[in-house]
């Protein structure tokens, strides 16, 4: 890699770091010493105007530098203060402090389960090791010299603020050396170049922390406050970027270990810079982020944390009619889940523009009052000051039988039941029972799903089926004819932790995804598939890009990082695998998301995923990047270092019709595979479109909802059969434990559904619905038909009682399974309990608990 490289991205990560500093910074204060017209003008108090050494003070006496700052005889005592600070911060922490020690401790694991395969990957070349070794080496040392320098041109130009930024620069500097020195003999990790880059603790090694990462980012964090201007910043933090990057392409340190370098760096350069700088020199208050979340801490609305509505909640239908009857315009539709929080604003614009028209619609009116009993907890919080609460969100049982054999195999054939978090099922019965409950903190917030799960099980395919799909699978072998076995276990759904920083959330655990809009299942992501384990960064509230970019409209933004589970196959020079064994380790998914309104009417947006690394290419922030940032299908060669992985890209739309917008919205959404998106590669997209009326005319308690699917692309593109969702190494395809991550239709099919809802009241319905799918011949030998009728009834005996059932008649046939049709009726009864009260506290009440214990 070139030196240009190297500064390129040096100066990208210390440009993030620099913008991650001042969004924790106060403004400057305003020195006594200015005039009037200086503060207005924002500069500093004149030099002229400042004693200098030398100078007479009014008594006649030589005027003395501050000894609290820059006297030599307390920098003894100083740096015995410092030490004992830094040694004793941890008896000071708050539970405040878990907003922040939590996230660095996350990354600095993450790193650490990645740190052997980046080291392996690096080159050993001498040339390239000496010539990183030189880059630290200089960066390091511009840092270090200009410190010193500042220090030394001081004295000749009479410059306190040179001389004060030089000596806290090397306090900060030296304070963290004794630190790390200290925590490197106790840790004893190994270097990448000993032992094999395995990076074992306790081996008498030096590598963990990196003394080059704190020294620089403490000399760094010092100019960067005294000197606060953009320009300085960028220098300084770049610099130190190149340090942390230049010491792992040396091979000296692994990215952890530079990573915690130079957190204590920045760590004991604002308690040095805090306790010793003179406001009257300059530079900038430092507040630390102890005191920012000790003094802020949930008072905000967008820095309060908030649980995500599950997916298959009655709130995401109720939200759906009102912003059908043109109540509320600002909701993401194809974005979800949505927080608590979100759907509160929600709520509360369509109130307002229910009061601003004077709409008598009494449909609007019972379905914005069962929310506001939905949403209670929350504005009470809010309006009682409780920055927290504790809530049993649901307690569920649900049990079903089906008579006949059942499909459960949308990859090759179809499904019976869809969109229900691939929960299992078989012939004969079946059921679930569970509970979800949620926390809130300030920014925390937590959130846990879980459920017993019991299913029968499905016999295996006939041997002339498995001998057939074999090929069609690419499998090294015919499948084994065992079956899915019958089920009895405890499943985690949801479950999550998170932060809040404005309307920012991130979360890490097991989430839900649904990119698209309507009911019938994305092609993107789904809850078709069990919940992926993953990393979250969401915008969960709308905001305007800037300058002309706020053309675009409101826009959400949302980023994951995840890792797929029950992948059996992987194609590296052969498939590797068994039907007996998941892969180890299982390859990993992240995915992209932007999604703007430019007009109340009118939302779109653009998404894509990557399926990468897995078993024979290891999860690096190189492989991470090839990734995330290739695009064309020749980068990278499948199964070595670059491989850029498996990528699909997608765009969805829904426009509510101007004339009729209080009744009819079209919608739908393209997916396309290996192509940069399918806005312009149409011709060789899966497409998914369909009509939702919020009410017929005459008949405002009902509602209809038409879609229309295929993955079987009629032209365009030289396309293999059965090649959505499937791809050349990652046999498995886009599943998740087998089943699929997107859209029900699978990888060559064209398919239909209708449902018709009557409402009794908000929450109370009656439902008809109807499925027909087409699986192709030509991917499927003698190809394929399922077809689904049913009706489903939701009655809620109290507001917080609910009970559903649901009757469903299917027809398939699959002549590669059997000559005849098969058929089967499932049935499925489901008691909820919502508590609207039970085991709810909020903060306050918490607090007022604790101090009244003996």
């Amino acid at each position: 890699m070139s030196i240009k490289t190297v500064l390129v991205v040096g100066g990208w990560i210390g440009f993030s770091m620099f913008v991650w500093q001042t969004g924790y910074c106060a403004p400057p204060p305003q020195a006594e010493s200015q005039t009037i017209g200086e503060a207005k003008a924002g500069t500093e108090p004149s030099q002229a105007s400042k004693p200098k050494v030398g100078d007479k003070s009014d008594d006649g006496e030589p005027w003395q530098i501050s000894e609290s700052s820059l006297g030599w005889r307390k920098l003894g005592r100083n740096f015995l203060q410092d030490q004992k600070q830094i040694w004793t911060s941890p008896l000071r922490l708050r539970f405040s402090d878990t907003q922040w020690l939590v996230p660095i401790a996350g990354v600095s694991a993450g790193l650490m389960l990645t740190d052997r395969d980046v080291s392996q990957h690096l080159s050993l070349d001498p040339k390239t090791v000496s010539h990183y070794n030189n880059i630290s080496t200089a960066s390091i040392g511009a840092l270090v010299g200009g410190a010193a320098g500042m220090w030394m041109l001081s004295y000749p130009s009479r410059n306190e603020h040179w001389r004060e930024t030089g000596l806290l620069a090397g306090q900060a500097a030296l304070n963290s050396l004794v630190v790390v020195e200290a925590m490197k003999y106790s840790f004893g990790r190994e270097r990448p170049y000993q032992g094999g880059a395995e990076g074992h603790f306790f081996q008498g090694g030096t590598s963990f922390p990196s003394e080059h990462a704190a020294a620089a980012w403490a000399v760094a964090g010092v100019i960067g406050h005294e000197y606060p201007g953009p320009l300085p910043r960028l220098l300084a933090y770049g610099l130190a970027s190149v340090v942390s990057y230049s010491r792992i392409r040396a091979g000296q340190h692994f990215p952890s270990d530079v990573f915690v370098g130079g957190t204590i760096g920045s760590l004991i350069a604002q308690q040095v810079y805090t306790h010793h700088h003179d406001p009257e020199l300059g530079g900038e208050i430092w507040r630390s982020a102890s005191e920012f979340f000790r003094s802020e801490g949930g008072s905000s609305p967008g820095n309060q944390g908030s649980s995500y509505v599950p997916l298959d909640s009655w709130i995401y239908p109720a939200l759906d009619r009102l912003a059908g009857l043109d109540l509320m315009d600002s909701g993401f539709a194809a974005m979800r889940p949505w927080t608590r929080r979100e759907c509160i604003r929600l709520l509360n614009e369509s109130e307002e523009n229910f009061s601003r028209k004077g709409n008598e619609n009494p449909e609007a009116q019972e379905v914005m009052a069962a929310l506001e009993r939905e949403f209670r907890p929350e504005v009470e919080a809010s309006e009682a000051g409780d920055s927290g609460m504790f809530r049993v969100e649901s307690v569920y049982t649900r049990a079903g039988y089906i008579s006949g054999t059942p499909l459960r195999d949308g990859f090759d054939f179809g499904q019976t039941v869809i969109n229900d978090f691939g929960r299992p099922y078989g012939k004969g019965f079946n059921s679930v029972t569970g509970f979800s409950t949620y926390a809130t903190q300030d920014h925390w917030v937590s959130y846990f799903r879980g459920e017993w799960q019991t299913s029968a099980g499905l016999p295996a395919y006939p041997l002339s089926t498995r001998e057939a799909l074999q090929p069609i699978d690419r499998l090294p072998t015919v499948e084994p004819g065992i079956g899915q076995p019958s089920v009895s276990q405890f499943q985690v759904l949801d479950a999550y932790v998170g932060l809040m920083f404005s309307n920012w959330q991130m979360t890490f655990g097991r989430q839900s995804e649904w990119w698209g809009a309507g009911d019938g299942g994305p092609m993107m992501l789904s809850d078709n598939a069990v919940p992926i384990n993953m990393f979250r960064i969401n915008r969960v509230t709308p905001f305007k890009l800037p300058w002309v970019l706020g053309w675009m409209g409101p826009m959400r933004l949302e980023f994951f990082l995840g890792q797929l589970s029950g992948q059996q196959f992987i194609d590296i020079n052969g498939v590797r695998g068994s039907f007996q064994h998941v892969l180890y380790p299982q390859p990993m998914i992240h995915g992209e998301r932007f999604s703007f309104k430019p007009t109340r009417n009118f939302e779109y947006g653009f998404s894509r995923t990557v399926i990468f690394a897995g078993e024979g290419v290891p999860f690096t922030l190189g492989s991470f990047k090839d990734s995330l940032f290739s695009f064309s299908t020749s980068n990278g060669v499948p199964g070595t270092q670059h491989d850029p992985g498996d990528r699909r890209s997608g765009m969805d739309w829904s426009y509510r019709v101007p004339k009729f917008r209080d009744w009819i919205t079209f919608y739908g959404d393209a997916f396309a595979d290996d192509e940069i998106t399918p806005l312009v590669y149409m011709d060789r997209s899966a497409i998914r479109a369909g009509l939702y009326f919020s009410r017929i005319p005459r008949i405002p308690k009902l509602d209809l909802r038409v879609e229309g699917v295929y993955s079987d692309v009629p032209a365009g593109g030289k396309l293999s059969h059965g090649f959505y969702y499937f791809n050349d190494r990652y046999i498995n395809g886009y599943t998740n434990r087998d089943q699929l991550l997107g859209s029900w239709i699978g990888r060559e099919s064209q398919g239909a559904q209708g449902w018709a809802n009557y409402w009794f009241n908000a929450k109370n319905r009656l439902q008809f619905n109807y499925r027909h799918q087409k699986v192709s011949w030509q991917f499927i030998p003698g190809g394929g038909t399922l077809t689904n009728v049913g009706v489903r009834n939701d009655y809620w005996i109290r507001p917080t009682i609910g009970l559903s059932t649901t009757v469903q008649v299917e027809r398939w046939l699959f002549p590669i399974i059997q000559p005849n049709a098969s058929k089967n009726v499932s049935a499925t009864v489901e008691i909820q309990f919502q508590p609207q009260k039970l085991f709810r506290r909020g903060a306050s009440s918490v607090l007022a608990g604790a101090r009244n214990e003996p």
